[in-house]
């Protein structure tokens, strides 16, 4: 039996770095590539290539044979605090979509013709998120589309781009809209952390008596989803015949107050929010619809966002404790 030649694109970041694991478990053979390595530890790819997927050189180093299945989570990104300053808009915008237009041409080249992309709930209208308790994110809802930042715009653009390439050259293309993915091993510090790893550091960072600062009033609403979920769904789109795009993503939306109390009592310390004002926190309300993922896979998330948390927020103190002094600066907690 031949085995399965696999490609991670991003396989230095969180996602990549868990999904290179879950295909060597299962007999295949990986190359992964990103910009840099991953940063708590060493990659199980066969091969790891480090490069820059917006060269158009590098990318034809790293695609030079045809693969099996091409994972794409290779993205300029980060949380609020890089996303919605409005100071990275051309890199995200400029890098991301130079990603996918060469990823996908030099697939198509070498007849790598399965391939998998990973979009973001970012792409959904605000128009629909100004309630925080009714949401409206099925995936038929992203027209008139209308989302609250570049990142988001980038995204979907890359979205038809995939579907383009589909319909006009037979290509084998998955996509799934990712909401809030967190888990172990994600970055937890620097200003690109989601919400979830912010507030694990700042909880395991602030002694009894103390603290947490959080974006906005606390009552905007999001669902996160624990990664080995997420790598469920993605396995299952990829098995299907099916292309999506559809969501991958928890439905069970909490404010990001309550966010933070879930984190303040896995910790078991005695830590009070302190709610900060600031220009932009996303979306009032975001929460992954999954029906239609039901309906067409007969599978959606089930883990309880408490069970993964304990996970993450394990791992996230054993980092403060063992290798990062905190610096004594104001810290932000933002929501994608």
């Amino acid at each position: 039996m031949t085995m399965k030649k696999v490609l991670v694109c991003g396989a230095g970041g969180f996602i990549g770095g868990h999904l290179v694991n879950k295909l060597k478990a299962e007999g295949a053979w990986v190359r992964g590539i990103d910009i840099k390595e991953h940063e708590f530890s060493s990659s199980n790819a066969d091969e790891f290539i480090l490069g820059d997927l917006t060269e158009q050189s590098v990318v034809r180093h790293a695609v030079d044979m045809r693969f099996d299945e091409i994972y794409q989570l290779a993205a300029d990104m980060g949380g609020a605090g890089y996303i919605f300053t409005g100071e990275n808009d051309a890199n995200v915008m400029h890098n991301s979509a130079s990603i996918n237009l060469n990823i996908l041409q030099q697939a198509l080249k070498t007849g790598s013709k399965k391939i998998f992309y990973s979009s973001s709930a970012c792409i959904y209208p605000a128009y629909n998120q100004t309630d925080p308790n009714n949401p409206k994110c099925s995936e038929d809802s992203a027209y008139p589309a209308d989302p609250d930042s570049d990142y988001g715009w980038e995204k979907l653009f890359s979205e038809r781009l995939y579907l383009a390439f589909g319909r006009n050259h037979g290509m084998n293309v998955k996509i799934a809209r990712f909401h809030n993915i967190f888990g172990p091993e994600g970055t937890w510090t620097g200003g690109k952390e989601k919400a979830p790893a912010a507030i694990c550091r700042k909880v395991a960072e602030t002694p009894d008596g103390g603290h947490i600062e959080v974006w906005g009033d606390g009552k905007q609403t999001r669902s996160f989803l624990y990664i080995d979920e997420c790598l469920e769904g993605v396995s299952r789109l990829m098995e299907s015949d099916l292309t999506g795009p559809f969501n991958i993503g928890s439905e069970e939306m909490v404010t990001l107050n309550q966010l933070a109390e879930m984190v303040i009592g896995i910790s078991k310390k005695n830590v009070s929010i302190n709610n900060v004002l600031v220009p932009h926190t996303g979306v009032r309300g975001r929460n992954s619809d999954n029906n239609l993922i039901q309906k067409k896979l007969g599978w959606s998330p089930s883990a309880p966002l408490v069970k993964g948390l304990e996970e993450t927020y394990q791992w996230i103190a054993t980092q403060v404790k063992t290798a990062y002094t905190p610096k004594h600066e104001k810290v932000v907690a933002g929501v994608e």
